[in-house]
């Protein structure tokens, strides 16, 4: 039968210079398109989204009985039950007392709603003059205009920043190119100081919260935090009544070997963000999971957490939100990404060894990033003309393997990166094929420079 062509003139895409595939269908941790050529899911959809695999039928069976049972319920009237399940079983899985739930549509409105509740805290205790929000410098929490105001991914950032709200920016613990100590041979956690520095700088009496992804994602490619920050973070929250909000967008739900990337610092913070793996690309979901003892102080008021949205714990989110993690639980994926990343990072630092322009090798758990240099000895990134991250994206591509490619992570222009997120139920076999045509596709380009 003759495929039936679609006009796609009418969709917005995100780059106006690609020609896109159509995609077809999906499986496990593979992508078809319309031609039939298969695709190794490198970055798990849209970067770290996929997190028990594409076409599980146990999750589209949940999503087409809720669909008939209950698809919507306005949350101003109506709770229901796959929202107090679902958040029963996120209390399970957080940290510490972070025991209650605020659901959303993504990571955007995740990481904004965390603030909105550290101010909302602070407003209700009496401590109405903290406001600020303090992050890092190559951090991304979102593209909404209130996210994009606090993160720090200057590429996302410059074309909206007079519309968005400007907040002060710390360095970030980037151990490679760090500007307190990449020259030495040990960490003076200097970079985890500077939120001290900075809380003292806009007076503690006018900081509510500070924000930061454990392992940094979408731009700075991988890079975790070394060992010993968020300890001290926390002491320098702790000290000046500042909220610490982990940023576990990217982070959760098993994607760095642990349940949530922060419990590999032992460390449990005030407020932690969370998308993408916890609904694993089925259906938009987001989270926001706070400790009893800040909401126990709205509760006391009796006050209206203002913050909600059209689809704000919605049934059909939250009822295959509950199925991805039961998923995720049974089949033991969180341990199974600890074991298939170290494969993935040992395999990524043997690429290194044969490709000069691997310049660093970085990541916990299936979160792998490479950066890629010019020079190996001096650390120099290329000139952004080049676009050598995404020509070997481009390249892997066509040999049928799906990247996250990055640029201007290094200083908001230079910088390219590429970053390996693929579905947590990957094997061993699977990470091979991704090494094998990540090789091939570095050295294509690589020949071309």
């Amino acid at each position: 039968m003759a495929r039936v062509q679609i006009d796609s003139r009418h969709v917005i895409p995100r780059d106006f210079r690609r020609q896109y595939l159509v995609a077809a269908r999906a499986e496990g941790v593979y992508v078809w398109d319309e031609d039939g050529k298969r695709y190794l899911d490198g970055s798990a959809g849209s970067s770290a989204v996929v997190s028990i695999g594409h076409g599980v039928p146990e999750i589209a069976a949940v999503m087409a009985e809720q669909a008939r049972t209950l698809a919507y319920a306005p949350m101003h009237l109506f709770t229901h039950r796959p929202i107090m399940e679902l958040a029963a079983l996120l209390a399970e899985l957080a940290p510490g007392s972070l025991n209650k739930v605020w659901f959303v549509s993504g990571g955007s409105e995740a990481t904004e709603n965390a603030v909105k509740l550290a101010r909302q805290y602070h407003l209700e205790r009496g401590a109405g003059t903290k406001h600020l929000v303090i992050s890092r410098w190559q951090s991304f929490h979102g593209n909404t205009l209130g996210a994009m105001g606090f993160g720090g991914h200057t590429f996302r950032r410059r074309r909206y920043l007079p519309l968005a709200q400007n907040g002060p920016h710390i360095p970030p613990a980037y151990r490679y190119r760090c500007e307190y100590c990449a020259d030495r041979p040990g960490c003076t956690l200097h970079c985890a100081d500077a939120l001290e520095r900075e809380i003292r700088r806009q007076g503690a009496e006018n900081v509510a919260t500070f924000i930061a992804e454990p392992v940094v994602g979408a731009a700075l490619g991988a890079v975790p935090a070394p060992e010993g920050y968020f300890q001290r973070i926390r002491e320098i929250c702790d000290r000046y009544e500042v909220l610490f909000i982990a940023d576990e967008v990217m982070t959760g739900f098993g994607r760095t070997g642990r349940t949530f990337g922060i419990d590999h610092w032992g460390v449990v913070p005030d407020l932690i963000a969370t998308a993408k793996g916890v609904s694993g690309g089925y259906t938009p979901l987001g989270a926001v999971i706070a400790r009893d003892e800040i909401v126990e102080v709205l509760e006391r008021k009796g006050a209206n957490f203002v913050a909600g949205h059209t689809y704000t714990g919605n049934p059909l989110s939250c009822a295959v939100g509950l199925a991805v993690l039961r998923y995720l639980l049974a089949h033991d994926l969180v341990e199974n990404a600890r074991v298939q990343g170290e494969r993935l990072l040992e395999g990524a630092r043997a690429l290194q060894a044969r490709h000069p322009i691997i310049g660093d090798v970085r990541g916990k758990g299936l979160m792998v990033g490479l950066e890629l240099v010019k020079d190996r000895a001096t650390k120099a990134p290329f000139s952004p003309s080049l676009e050598v991250s995404a020509k070997v994206g481009q390249a892997a591509l066509e040999r049928g393997l799906i990247t996250y490619p990055l640029q201007g992570c290094v200083d908001g222009v230079e910088g390219d990166m590429l970053k390996f997120t693929p579905p947590l139920c990957i094997s061993a076999d699977q990470v091979d094929e991704l090494l094998a045509i990540l090789d091939e596709a570095l050295g294509v380009v690589e020949r071309t420079l």
